[in-house]
C-alpha cells in the first residue's frame, strides 16, 4: 500500500492568493467524507493540510496572522495523523493476510489490537477536533486568499519576485534539512533515523511542489522524492507494525507458547521486509543526496535566503 498521495503537480500561477486557493479547496473537499468517517476522506484532508502548512510560512503574512494559521492547521494534522497512521496500519494488515497467508492467526490477532486503537483513536478524534471547527478555519483562510488577491492587484514586481525568493529559501532551507538527515542516517538500518529522513522528504517534497506550480522545472526531482517517500512510508508502516506485534506478543495472557511462536515468525518476515526496503533506499539515497545538494544551491534562494528566511519563520 502506498501512503502518499500521488501525483500533485497544479497549473502554473504566481500568484499567491491562487495556490492559497487551490490548496483550500483540497482541505474543504475532503470534509464532507470526513464528517462520514471516510477513511480515504481523512487522508486526504490530513494531506491537505500539510500542504496548507508547506504553505503558509511563504505567505508573507503578518506574523502573528500567520502564527494562529500555523497552530491551527498543526492541531489538525496532528489529530488526523493519529488516525490515519492506524488506517494504514489496517490496510497493510488487510495486504498482508492476502500476501502472507501463512501468517494469518497472528495478523488477525495483531489487527485485532489496532483496530481497537484506531476505534478509540477516532472517538478521541470527534471530541478533540471537530469537523466544524475545521470548516471554520477553512472560512478563514477563504477571507485570507481574498484578502492576498485583493493585495496582488496592487503589488509590484518587485514583490512578485520577493516572494518567488521565499520560496526558493524554504526549498534550499528543506534540501538542506533532509541533506543532513541522510547523512545522520548512515547506511545501518537504523527506524528512529530513517524515519527523520521521511519526514524531511515530504517537507521537501511540499515545498517543492510549491516551485514547480510557480513555474520551476522538475527535471524528474518530484519523482525521485515520491519514490524515495514511498520507499520510506512503507519501510515506516512495516516497522509500525513490528512495534505493534511485539506488543501484542508482550501482553499474551496466559503465555502461549505456539502464539507466541507464530507472532515471531511474522515478525521475523516484516523485519525482513525492512531490510530489503533499507536496500533499495539504499540504492536511490545517492541520487537523492545529489537532488539535496542542487536545490540548497539554488541560484534564485541566495539573494535574499536570509531576508526570506525571517518573514517565512
Amino acid at each position: 500500500m502506498k501512503r502518499s498521495a500521488g501525483s500533485h503537480i497544479m497549473p502554473v500561477s504566481n500568484r499567491r492568493s491562487e495556490l492559497l486557493k487551490r490548496r483550500l479547496d483540497q482541505f474543504t473537499r475532503a470534509l464532507p467524507g470526513l464528517e462520514k468517517g471516510d477513511v480515504r476522506a481523512l487522508h486526504l484532508a490530513r494531506v491537505a493540510s500539510r500542504r496548507l502548512r508547506a504553505l503558509l510560512p511563504v505567505l508573507q503574512l503578518e506574523p502573528d496572522t500567520a502564527r494562529k494559521i500555523s497552530r491551527r492547521l498543526r492541531k489538525v494534522t496532528t489529530r488526523l495523523g493519529a488516525v490515519r497512521e492506524l488506517d494504514a496500519l489496517l490496510l497493510v494488515i488487510d495486504e498482508l493476510q492476502v500476501s502472507r497467508r501463512d501468517r494469518g492467526a497472528a495478523l488477525a490477532r495483531v489487527g485485532v489490537r489496532v483496530s481497537k486503537a484506531r476505534d478509540q483513536a477516532r472517538k478521541r478524534l470527534t471530541t478533540r477536533l471537530r469537523v466544524a471547527e475545521m470548516w471554520r478555519l477553512a472560512s478563514k483562510l477563504g477571507k485570507l486568499a481574498g484578502e492576498l488577491g485583493a493585495a496582488e492587484q496592487a503589488s509590484s514586481k518587485t514583490t512578485a519576485r520577493s516572494w518567488r525568493w521565499a520560496v526558493d529559501a524554504r526549498v534550499a532551507s528543506r534540501a538542506s534539512s533532509l541533506s543532513v538527515a541522510i547523512h545522520d542516517a548512515g547506511g545501518v538500518y537504523l527506524p528512529e533515523r530513517l524515519h527523520v529522513v521521511r519526514v524531511s522528504l515530504k517537507k521537501l517534497r511540499y515545498a517543492f511542489e510549491l516551485s514547480v506550480e510557480l513555474g520551476g522545472k522538475t527535471d524528474g526531482a518530484l519523482r525521485a522524492l515520491k519514490r524515495g517517500q514511498d520507499l520510506l512510508g512503507r519501510m515506516h508502516d512495516l516497522q509500525v507494525l513490528i512495534d505493534r506485534g511485539r506488543q501484542v506478543q508482550a501482553s499474551l495472557a496466559p503465555p502461549n507458547v505456539t502464539v507466541w511462536r507464530e507472532l515471531d515468525a511474522l515478525l521475523l518476515s516484516l523485519d525482513d521486509d525492512c531490510r530489503r526496503l533499507h536496500a533499495r533506499y539504499m540504492r536511490v539515497r545517492d541520487t537523492l543526496t545529489a537532488l539535496t545538494d542542487t536545490l540548497s544551491a539554488r541560484p534564485h534562494a541566495a539573494p535574499a535566503r536570509a531576508q526570506a528566511a525571517r518573514r517565512a519563520g
